[in-house]
């Protein structure tokens, strides 16, 4: 693995220069500057999200960590455009694909078990009925 973090930044500089071969310099330029300000544009819109969430988690809102997952993995996203090169460009498609993403860390992670029941509520809100009694009614009489 750490091979292939040293290796990561020669093969997006060949990614790219290949990139300038096939088209021309200024493609591959523009190339990076256009997925430059797309991150950078997802970092912005995903930070003022997560901050909108934890101020609805402060309110009293319950937010799921799904959802807050989901934002993380889109600022990861938004990060990995900013770098150049083509394929962080490939894996930050793949995150920000929803089905994909999520199809990809049940491979890596296997599947995650949920706090919530099938019925979509949690235990903690769920309305027990029933008939009940006082029993301090009945010695007060």
């Amino acid at each position: 693995m750490r091979f292939l973090l040293l290796l990561l930044p020669w093969l997006e500089l060949f990614t790219l220069i290949e990139l300038g071969i096939e088209t021309s310099a200024l493609t591959a330029i523009a190339y990076v500057f256009v997925t430059l300000f797309i991150g950078l544009a997802i970092l912005q819109r995903q930070g003022r999200g997560i901050i909108e969430h934890l101020r609805q988690s402060q309110a009293g809102r319950v937010i799921g960590p799904e959802l807050f997952l989901d934002d993380m993995a889109m600022g990861f996203a938004g990060l990995l455009l900013v770098f150049p090169g083509m394929i962080s460009d490939f894996i930050a498609l793949v995150v920000m694909v929803g089905p994909l993403r999520r199809r990809l860390v049940r491979t890596i992670f296997g599947p995650q078990t949920s706090t919530q029941t099938p019925g979509g509520g949690s235990r903690s809100n769920e309305t027990i009925e029933g008939v009940y009694r006082r029993i301090d009614d009945d010695n007060q009489a």
